[in-house]
């Protein structure tokens, strides 16, 4: 299934974007996308297999939304894509679990519970349209604190 999306304005903010330092950016950038992700880990989190035995150190607990990989997670992530040191990168997820994507997918002697691809597909356009409200907020909050930080020194 084929699903397009029309988002108009990001040419605009990209283009405020440029206009700050490239810390500030790439900071607002992540801000955005952080808040952005999270409906997404809280949906992953309701959805994923919660083992009372492990008392909280599960699967379950192990969601969350980071920029962050495990070694194993960020090395299959590197022979992946190229690292481009301008772009910023948001990962939603389990942990450093192994099991994870046995959970996910299942196994010979156990059938899937997916809990990622549902909690992504229910809160896509969520997702999108938290990033377009979000970040042109996010980039006029950075302008002006940086023309006031300006205006001191």
């Amino acid at each position: 299934m084929v699903t397009t999306v029309k988002i108009e304005g990001l040419k605009e903010l990209e283009k405020a974007l440029e206009e700050l330092p490239r810390a500030t950016g790439k900071s607002v950038l992540r801000r955005t996308l952080k808040k952005a992700a999270q409906p997404v880990a809280e949906d992953m989190r309701a959805r994923a297999p919660d083992d009372p035995a492990t008392h909280g150190n599960d699967l379950k607990s192990s969601i969350g939304v980071s920029t962050k990989l495990s070694k194993r997670q960020a090395r299959i992530h590197r022979k992946m894509f190229r690292s481009d040191k301008a772009s910023v990168e948001m990962f939603v997820g389990a942990g450093a679990l192994p099991q994870a994507h046995l959970q996910e997918f299942g196994a010979p002697q156990h059938g899937p519970q997916p809990f990622a691809r549902p909690a992504w597909d229910g809160n896509k356009m969520q997702v999108l349209e938290a990033i377009k409200d979000t970040l042109g907020a996010e980039i006029a909050k950075a302008a002006k604190r940086l023309a006031k930080k300006r205006a001191k020194g």
